[in-house]
């Protein structure tokens, strides 16, 4: 029975894409396949802000900031804290990513057509000792274009494939079964979808009008993680991180299911640390929804106070941009699942930016005009104005009394004690007019402006909160946001599958979210951040090349 390509790739997304573009270039067929229909074409890396991890990169450079290969295996090795068994291959995937990023990377998308956004932001910072969680350095590079820019040279690749017969895609094919011979995967079946025309990232019908059936040498699995379905990430929820939050709102579509890791798993498949995962702290119910229980994330600065549902402040070093899942960790251990920024004008309109493509006009639409405007703008960017105005989640007040009170009306209880919120903002405040300080946020917030990049257009000036002259005042309830998935397929540098007896199962490989975003769980325990697309990139490209190798 003739096969109907040489390599099969499930799911449409980035790294689905980068590995169909990768077997394509090397003179091989490959079928794409995905549940969704064209218009969802590059699946989650679309609505991304673009970000992406660089070492030593000229965009760094020229800002003047000292980065090395050194320095990011330590800060990465910090971050992932592997301790386990299983860690072998997430090892040998972050030390061959961190050589990727300080390496070719750059150029290699450069050569795409791939551009960089000039200033370099600083995520997660950490604040414990130089080999612990963060990033010593700023290191994440928005695309100029943020996520359609980082899909466009890869999807612009794929169609130019396909127009030369190299390559197919067939949407809204449903696979549910991988077929095994002799301990071989050499196929897939499943059902097909009727064609749907909703709106990118919305809910489609999941009506079954046939059945198909397609044989190859390998097969890729490219089908993303678990984040949109709630009660997959609770049931692989780790007690570490205490209990599952009972409300969290969702950062990726709804049809980011995890249906396929199940079936891939089914087929024999190795998943190694799937109590890993990668959630945010400082969720927004997104006022105009596009999918499901849509959720926002806002990119804070390191100015906004933050408390938890109590009133009590977080503890150092949890502040804005520092450690998420320390973030996540404390806030659980609080018995509830959200807590809140209070701010002033001044801080938002400089340091709120929202993660997301759509979020984000001036870097999407490419527009240097309205990007200047970041800088130079009375007022915060139109999409966080939107949501200081429309967003659930949101109060504006003048006094710091009434904010109290709205906080509390939001809540739905009376936690918030008015005099215990006061004290500890006028405390703080006190330490705003000295360079020399011991409350460490406020350290923390003079650090940053000694970076040029912060001080242009991510710090606001420091200033005490209750200065009317920067008001007026604004409270952010934050909720849980599932994104990521860190733990996956088991794959080596190849991106090849280990089964259940730990034996690579032949003509099986694994990308992106699926496989950790490469071996099992590249980023161990935590993320740097602007890693997620560049684990599709590298572990998508790595499949590819060497799926099509084997294909002979």
């Amino acid at each position: 029975m003739a096969d109907d390509a040489d390599v099969i790739v499930v799911g449409a997304g980035l790294a689905g894409l980068v590995a169909a573009t990768e077997i394509a270039d090397a003179g091989k067929r490959v079928i794409v396949l995905d549940q969704e229909g064209e218009q969802s074409l590059g699946g989650q890396a679309f609505w991304s802000f673009g970000g992406l991890f660089l070492v030593d990169s000229p965009e760094q450079r020229r800002l003047g900031i000292k980065d090395s290969a050194e320095l990011a295996l330590q800060d990465w090795m910090g971050t992932a804290g592997f301790d386990r068994d299983e860690d072998h291959w997430p090892r040998k995937w972050a030390e061959a990513y961190v050589a990727f990023a300080a390496g070719e990377k750059r150029g290699w998308l450069r050569a795409m057509g791939h551009r960089i956004f000039p200033v370099v932001g600083w995520a997660e910072r950490g604040g414990y000792d130089a080999m612990g969680h963060g990033n010593s350095v700023p290191r994440f590079h928005v695309t100029w274009g943020t996520g359609p820019g980082i899909v466009e040279p890869f999807e612009r690749r794929a169609r130019e494939a396909a127009k030369s017969g190299r390559l197919i895609f067939r949407f809204r094919h449903r696979v549910d079964a991988l077929s095994v011979t002799n301990g071989a995967v050499d196929g897939v079946s499943g059902a097909i979808l009727e064609p749907s025309s909703v709106e990118r990232g919305k809910s489609s019908s999941r009506k079954v009008v046939g059945d198909f059936s397609l044989r190859a040498q390998a097969v890729i699995v490219a089908s993303g993680g678990i984040g949109g379905d709630h009660d997959l990430v609770r049931q692989n929820w780790p007690k570490r991180l205490g209990e599952p939050p009972k409300f969290m709102i969702s950062g990726v579509p709804e049809h980011v299911d995890g249906r396929m890791i199940g079936i891939t798993e089914a087929a024999g498949g190795r998943i190694i640390n799937r109590d890993r995962m990668w959630h945010y702290v400082e969720g927004i119910r997104n006022w105009n929804p596009i999918w499901p229980r849509h959720g926002i994330r806002i990119l804070p600065g390191p100015s906004s106070l933050w408390f938890d549902a109590t009133g009590q402040r977080l503890p150092a070093p949890l502040f804005p941009g520092s450690d998420t899942l320390g973030q996540l960790h404390y806030i659980m251990s609080t018995g509830y699942d959200y807590s809140w920024f209070i701010l002033t004008q001044s801080i938002i309109k400089k340091e709120f930016a929202l993660s997301g493509s759509e979020q984000n006009p001036d870097l999407t639409g490419k527009s240097w005009r309205m990007t200047i405007k970041r800088a130079t703008n009375k007022g915060a960017p139109a999409p966080v104005e939107a949501f200081k105005q429309h967003g659930a989640d949101f109060i504006v007040r003048d006094n710091l009394a009434d904010l109290v009170g709205a906080m509390n009306s939001l809540a739905g209880n009376d936690l918030l004690k008015l005099d215990r919120i006061k004290a500890q903002i006028e405390a703080r405040d006190r330490e705003i007019a000295n360079p020399f300080v011991k409350d460490a946020q406020v350290m923390n917030l003079h650090n940053a402006r000694r970076y040029i990049g912060d001080r242009l257009i991510r710090t606001a000036k420091p200033h005490r909160i209750l200065d009317p002259e920067h008001g007026p005042l604004i409270a952010v309830k934050l909720n849980i946001l599932t994104r990521k998935t860190l733990g996956g397929f088991e794959t080596d540098l190849d991106s090849r599958v280990f089964g259940h007896d730990h034996r690579i199962i032949r003509g099986l490989y694994a990308a992106g979210e699926a496989a950790g975003f490469g071996g099992g769980g590249v980023h161990g325990y935590r993320s740097l951040e602007g890693t997620f697309l560049g684990g599709c990139l590298f572990s998508g490209r790595n499949a590819g090349r060497a799926a099509a190798k084997a294909a002979g």
